[in-house]
């Protein structure tokens, strides 16, 4: 099935105001609500069960014109129809 982007948005941030975006998320997370993101007139509101698959990504992009890019992903994710009670491959570790 191909993918279809519901919500995207793209912008140069500050690491504090990534971490205030982030922290939000975590705290949705924690208490079980929804996780509504806007940018403009764009909104998508998704709710996540209980146990969705989490992966961590790092990754080198390049060279473009002698530059390559670094990124880290953080994505959750899930079916719609999922009942949360997935399992994961590993305990992950952020230090």
């Amino acid at each position: 099935m191909p993918e279809e982007v519901l919500f995207k948005s793209e912008s140069d941030q500050s690491r504090e105001a990534i971490a205030s975006y982030l922290r939000k998320v975590a705290d949705n997370l924690d208490s079980g609500a929804d996780i509504t993101l806007k940018a403009g007139s764009e909104t998508v509101t998704l709710a996540p069960p209980a146990r969705p698959t989490f992966e961590v990504k790092a990754e080198r992009e390049g060279p473009a014109g002698n530059m390559t890019e670094l990124s880290v992903e953080f994505e959750l994710e899930w079916d719609e129809t999922d009942d949360g009670d997935g399992s994961g491959s590993g305990q992950l570790e952020i230090e």
